[in-house]
């Protein structure tokens, strides 16, 4: 088919305002990137960056429910090599990154085959508890860290006043 020069900005039109209407209804978060080399295999974490704006998270998020880590795509952890995670063997690929907020002060990691939207009890791939901790510096971003310490893993997680850490090891 051919289009002539008179539908031609009809059609630059309709293209630029579709364009124009997914960046408005996009959230739009920043994305953020965290990478370690742990036992000689490499780890990638990628996540959204959703700001607190004055919320309160724990009122966000109720004891019982699975939080998805981020904003926007769905938080992904990228392993080179198989890894151990509390016991569990979670094999290299890309998988998701959840948290479980079981009750205050309690927390953990899930890896997981669906993001939170479809996630279910068969989705799990492997747990691993997380430490919680308050910290009077709130960070209004979501930030995730990751680092290798005595052949560990060691994952962060921080926003507003609460900082999530666990750990996960090379599978052997």
């Amino acid at each position: 088919m051919m289009l002539n020069s008179k539908c031609l900005p009809v059609v630059s039109s309709v293209g630029v305002f579709a364009l124009v209407a997914a960046n408005l209804f996009a959230h739009g978060n920043e994305r953020g990137t965290a990478k370690a080399t742990i036992g000689g295999a490499t780890v990638t974490i990628d996540y959204g960056r959703p700001t607190l704006k004055g919320r309160d998270l724990m009122k966000m998020i109720q004891p019982g429910a699975v939080w998805r880590i981020g904003s926007d795509a769905p938080t992904t952890i990228e392993l080179d090599a198989d890894f151990d995670f509390g016991g569990t063997r979670v094999p290299k690929g890309k998988h998701i990154l959840l948290a479980n907020f079981i009750g205050p002060g309690k927390w953990s990691l899930l890896v997981s085959s669906k993001p939170a939207s479809q996630y279910d009890a068969g989705a799990k791939l492997a747990e691993v508890p997380l430490e919680f901790q308050e910290s009077k510096d709130p960070v209004d971003e979501v930030t995730i860290q990751l680092s290798a310490k005595g052949g560990q893993g060691i994952i962060e997680i921080a926003w507003g006043t609460m900082r999530l850490e666990g750990s996960f090891s090379l599978a052997k």
